[in-house]
Parts: structure tokens; C-alpha cells; sequence
């Protein structure tokens, strides 16, 4: 993926100023930035959700979106969403998404509703609708969010094994937690990327400065 001079304005305030980086194939990068840096409206705009005002976007292969905003039926079971999206996605079987809703703790959910689920749940069925048809481009806006400890780690797992398979990953987050995960890691200010490493090599710290691209 490649994203260039990229503009977006709400009314006259200007969010994003000029955006450009490169998402490589089998690459994990992470993108972190303040609340209200513009985060989620540059995952919006990469994911095709929304319009930017000016620059461009180029992607190759299929796209996986995982946005902050939990977007399921309340109405409909956990397998009810696995059924409906395998026909979005052209999918002959449910393997995949079976093999995740279990990494994840969401296996036993299978015939809840979704309106029945816990927010932390509730973003595992989002997470594995994003993934279960092996994108070749994958866009994950807080997509851990409501996680506990187990299921963080199964996150890192599965989100490793799809960079090693050769997907592109694009994690976005206002925390600045495992930077030692990400292949390259930008911070979003002033309506820009920034390349970005931590300071003193510790996970935790959320202290960055700023380098060459």
C-alpha cells in the first residue's frame, strides 16, 4: 500500500496535512498518535470508508478492516455473522474463521446474539470477521481493545503469523505498548506521519523520538 500527500478537512479544520508512507508486503507497521491526532479518519480513509479531500492511495490484493467501531448486529448470533460474511467474502468453507473464533475465547458464543456479548467479546467477533478470509492487506484501528492478557498475546500471535505469511499489517493506536513487535512504527501529529523508536528500548515507554524515514 502506498499513500501519498494525503488531505482531510472537517468544515475548516483540517485534520490530516499531507500524509505519505508505505505499507511493504509481510510487514507489520504501527502507526500511534494522541486521541483526536486523526487516527481513525486516516484508517477510514485507507480502508476506502472514507474520502480524502486530496493525494492518493494505492493498494494491491484483497483488504481486511477492523475499525474501532464495533460494527455487528446485536440481532444476529456470532455464527449468524460468520454465515453472512462468508458469502460477502466468497468463501467455500468457514475453516479460517473457525480456527480464530477459538484462538480467541469466542468459540463458546457461537449461538449468542451479539447484542448479548461484552464489549471485549463483542470486538473478538469484529476482529474475526476482518481476518477470517486471509486479507492480503490488513487495517486495524484499537483492535485490541477490551482485551485481557490472554487474548492480547493471541492477538500479537495471529497478527505475526499473517506478516510472516505476507500480509501487509497497519495497526493503529494511542498506545505506545510491544513497539519492539512492529517492523517500523510512525507517530501521527500535526496531520502527519513522523518515523518514530523508542526511547531507551523499553515496551512500555511511551516516549518517542523522532528519526529518518
Amino acid at each position: 500500500m502506498s499513500v501519498v500527500d494525503l488531505h482531510k478537512s472537517y468544515g475548516h479544520r483540517p485534520v490530516l496535512r499531507g500524509v505519505e508512507f508505505q505499507l511493504r508486503e509481510g510487514e507489520l507497521l504501527g502507526i500511534i498518535g494522541e486521541n483526536g491526532a486523526g487516527k481513525t479518519t486516516l484508517l477510514g480513509l485507507l480502508a476506502g470508508a472514507l474520502k480524502a479531500d486530496r493525494g492518493k492511495i494505492s493498494r494491491r490484493g484483497s483488504l481486511g478492516y477492523c475499525p474501532q467501531r464495533i460494527v455487528v448486529n446485536d440481532d444476529l448470533t456470532v455464527t449468524q455473522h460468520l454465515r453472512y460474511f462468508q458469502c460477502a467474502y466468497h468463501l467455500e468453507n468457514l475453516d479460517r474463521a473457525t480456527e480464530l473464533t477459538e484462538r480467541l475465547g469466542l468459540a463458546r458464543y457461537r449461538d449468542t446474539k451479539a447484542g448479548a456479548l461484552s464489549g471485549g467479546t463483542k470486538q473478538k467477533l469484529n476482529l474475526t470477521l476482518a481476518l477470517m478470509h486471509d486479507p492480503q492487506v490488513v487495517l486495524m484501528d484499537e483492535p485490541y481493545q477490551g482485551f485481557d492478557w490472554e487474548n492480547y498475546l493471541n492477538f500479537w500471535a495471529i497478527t505475526t503469523e499473517l506478516r510472516d505469511r505476507g500480509s501487509s499489517v497497519l495497526v493503529i493506536s494511542h498506545i505506545a505498548h510491544d513497539t519492539e513487535r512492529f517492523d517500523r512504527l510512525y507517530r501521527l501529529e500535526s496531520g502527519v506521519v513522523v518515523a518514530a523508536e523508542p526511547v531507551g528500548g523499553s515496551a512500555t515507554q511511551a516516549k518517542y523520538r523522532r528519526v529518518a524515514s
